[in-house]
């Protein structure tokens, strides 16, 4: 029986396609490759058992690539099913919304939010809520699809249409994310992002589509204008400043 039509950005469409997370040439091949990405932009854990909460995990493929870094990986998506195929590859699973995470402040040394801005509604809430349970001196790192006009041809008029790209009406470009917005927003919570474009590597991807190889390096760009990452550490507070001394104004 064919999926059901969903509306863009529907987050019930991950159930209809959990078939296709593991394969390494299924509708989700992309997702793979940026989840090796990502991971090369995240630290050694600084002690064993150091929280990472994977904000938008979807079935885990973060964790073949940070298996050896020493984090507790915490995962936290609205998709059960998605979270059943995370917990079989090592991942601690919870089911909750990124706009409010069931975390204490500080908690996690690492947080990522890969492939997730784009489809959140409330960008400036999850910006909060993941730069919160961030404790100071931890690293967030993200990616996701700019909002431009360019981004909107490339990610929806293209790449739906492309083996790799993603799924038909899985975005909405309506939430493809400013990228001066976004570095604000993190600024605001006390994080610094430093932002970098990100493509295929053309070689690579010629051999995937000879069916060569099954996975293709995503690499490094000056262009932020279409898919980007970001990398930032939030502020450690600095406990020797002297206090500043309110004075009041005088007057009648």
């Amino acid at each position: 029986m064919p999926a059901p039509r969903r509306a863009r950005n529907d987050p019930k469409q991950y159930d209809d396609l959990v078939a296709e997370w593991w394969p390494p040439r299924g509708a989700f091949a992309m997702l793979h490759w940026l989840a090796a990405a990502r991971a090369r932009r995240i630290p050694p854990a600084r002690a064993p058992g150091t929280v990472l909460l994977d904000v938008g995990c979807g079935a885990g493929l973060l964790a073949p690539h940070i298996r050896t870094l020493g984090y507790r990986h915490i995962g936290v998506d609205v998709s059960a099913s998605a979270l059943a195929l995370a917990r079989t590859h090592g991942v601690a699973p919870c089911l909750a919304d990124a706009r409010r995470l069931p975390m204490a402040d500080a908690s996690a040394g690492v947080v990522v939010a890969g492939e997730i801005l784009e489809h959140v509604p409330d960008l400036p809430a999850v910006i909060a809520e993941a730069c919160r349970v961030l404790a100071p001196g931890g690293t967030l790192v993200v990616d996701t699809i700019a909002a431009t006009r360019l981004a909107r041809v490339v990610a929806v008029s293209i790449a739906e249409r492309l083996p790799f790209g993603a799924p038909h009406r899985l975005h909405d470009p309506a939430l493809f994310v400013d990228r001066e917005r976004l570095v604000r927003d993190c600024a605001r919570h006390g994080v610094s992002l430093r932002l970098y474009g990100l493509r295929p590597s053309i070689p690579a991807l010629a051999e995937w589509f000879a069916h060569r190889r099954d996975d293709v390096p995503m690499v490094p760009t000056r262009l932020t204008c279409v898919l980007f990452g970001a990398v930032g550490v939030k502020a450690v507070p600095n406990r020797s400043a002297t206090p500043a001394v309110r004075v009041g104004m005088g007057g009648s």
